[in-house]
């Protein structure tokens, strides 16, 4: 059991996060084996053959992300200072890391950090590009979906906060969170004693692919920070297409109504060809209509063009009757 210790400091300076960077080495994790439940079993389905399509070296990344896992190396998950960071700010932090603050952990290759520390420049400079390289494959088309779980999470919070306080904040959490006499008490398998914030406040950072654990980082220069599974992650991978209103088709047309309802994943012209009855042609033609109107993003995968609804389309199939 971990606990960490509130001021009334600690209480105000208490903040939540996203960050895509964080995603990407949880993802790693799962697709390492560590999802034992098979939460997120469709997304390593699909995700899996894409990357080894895509032939990428992204060693540099996967060797840094042992499983199982007793610790991640605490530079490549440092927490975000913004709200909301682009996965390319954060990448920017990542090259510039000191090399004093480049930590490994067991099951992490030693020559691996060894070539971090000599080198920082190229080293850190390779693991930017391999993170990149996965993103676009493994969690760029299906951002927007994450991204609108995670901050209806935090939305969810702030309504908790606003309600009753701190207390009503962390009640709901997670099973292995509970708040009592100013001390948030974390279920934790590696780390426990008491930990004070020194007014330092706690950032609080949702992630999809923690679940169905809980992360902590509190030491180190950074803000102390905690890692858990937001609400409604059940439903994450069982979107089912959305059918489109009369209304929407009156606007956008018919056939490219259907195509965003059939994006509820993301999906190649081939496939959305077979599932609509429309020519190949005639998919290609509306994808690239939608995505001029910023509707639907494209992401290549190998020799494969995967086409993906952004959050401009989520929210207007949302606003449906």
């Amino acid at each position: 059991m971990l606990g960490i210790e509130f001021t009334v400091e600690d209480v105000a300076r208490t903040r939540f996060a996203l960050s895509p960077l964080w995603e990407v080495v949880a993802s790693i994790r799962v697709l390492k084996g560590s999802d034992a439940e098979g939460m997120h079993r469709p997304w390593a389905d699909e995700v899996r053959p894409r990357l080894a399509a895509a032939g990428a070296d992204l060693a540099p990344l996967f060797d840094l992300v042992p499983v199982p896992t007793l610790t991640l190396p605490a530079f490549l998950g440092a927490p975000p200072t913004l709200s909301q960071p682009s996965l390319d700010v954060e990448l920017a932090a990542l090259r510039a890391t000191p090399p004093e603050r480049i930590d490994g952990s067991d099951g992490i290759p030693p020559a691996r950090i060894d070539a971090l520390r000599a080198d920082p420049d190229r080293a850190l400079g390779e693991l930017a590009d391999a993170v990149t390289a996965y993103w676009e494959i493994a969690l760029a088309p299906y951002w927007p979906r994450i991204l609108t779980l995670l901050e209806g999470d935090i939305l969810y919070r702030a309504r908790r906060l606003a309600d009753g306080g701190a207390y009503r904040l962390f009640d709901d959490l997670d099973p292995g969170i509970s708040w009592d006499d100013g001390t948030l008490r974390l279920a934790m398998r590696f780390c426990r004693g008491v930990r004070r914030l020194d007014g330092r406040g706690l950032l609080l950072n949702p992630s999809v692919f923690v679940w169905p654990r809980v992360f902590s980082l509190i030491g180190g220069p950074w803000q102390p920070t905690v890692r858990y599974p937001p609400r409604g992650i059940a439903s994450l991978w069982t979107p089912t297409a959305s059918a489109p209103s009369a209304a929407l088709a009156a606007v956008l047309g018919r056939s490219r109504a259907l195509l965003l309802g059939e994006l509820a994943a993301p999906a190649s012209t081939t496939d959305l060809a077979r599932r609509t009855g429309l020519t190949p042609g005639g998919v290609s033609q509306h994808l690239t209509a939608l995505r001029d109107a910023r509707l639907v993003s494209a992401h290549r995968t190998g020799r494969t063009v995967l086409y993906a609804r952004t959050r401009i389309a989520e929210a207007l199939l949302a606003e449906q009757p």
